[in-house]
């Protein structure tokens, strides 16, 4: 692996070209142009719309890049083949979405070490990863030109666990999903100020008529 230099000039810092995904509508009001690699955190209560959230957000990101979403948590099960349905991932481009059934951590690691594998992981649930905090920044380390976009449950309007809030702290993109509406804040909006996605129209008007 090569080592990252330490001290970058101006000038190098100015010349640098940066991966980015273009992203397009809603998602671009809510997240900006972001680079494609470090952590985007997506965190929220059970049943408030974050799996088809995600869903929404992979098959966007696919347009660009091939997407791999580690269902650590739920599995390869119905609920997961239901949102896949929901979702109509099958439009994704062809290869560019797959479904990995409750991959350990460490099999991950290999699977991303072979240069044809997606750019994009989802890796659902934090709380199932069974990681540490230094686990996880040797996994930055050693894929730094990875996009890793991590769920987690939440404790109210907090992440869930340390490793879980180590994570929110050092994500670029930091989604919080409440009553089927994504709110986020984002260094890749550049002081323009988001906007929040609504993931199920008719859950969301609901949920926040309610409240």
């Amino acid at each position: 692996m090569a080592k990252r230099k330490k001290a970058v000039s101006v000038y190098e810092l100015e010349q640098t070209s940066f991966k980015t995904l273009p992203l397009e509508g809603a998602f671009k009001k809510l997240i900006g142009t972001p680079e494609v690699s470090g952590s985007w955190f997506v965190f929220g209560d059970p049943g408030q719309g974050k799996t088809t959230f995600n869903m929404q957000l992979a098959k966007q990101i696919t347009q660009w890049e091939r997407v791999e979403y580690n269902t650590l948590e739920e599995g390869a099960r119905l609920s997961m083949q239901q949102a896949v349905l929901e979702n109509n991932m099958a439009q994704c481009r062809k290869g560019s979405f797959k479904i990995l059934d409750k991959m350990p951590i460490d099999e991950l690691k290999e699977r991303l070490r072979n240069p044809r594998t997606a750019r994009v992981v989802f890796i659902d649930s934090v709380q199932y990863t069974f990681m540490t905090k230094r686990e996880y920044k040797e996994l930055q380390a050693e894929f730094p030109k990875h996009l890793f976009i991590w769920v987690s449950h939440a404790k109210g309007k907090k992440p869930l666990g340390a490793l879980a809030e180590a994570i929110w702290y050092d994500s670029d993109v930091k989604i919080f999903v409440q009553g089927f509406r994504a709110y986020s804040i984002s260094r890749a909006s550049r002081g323009i100020l988001t906007e929040p996605y609504t993931i199920w129209e008719e859950g969301a008007r609901k949920f926040h008529e309610i409240l």
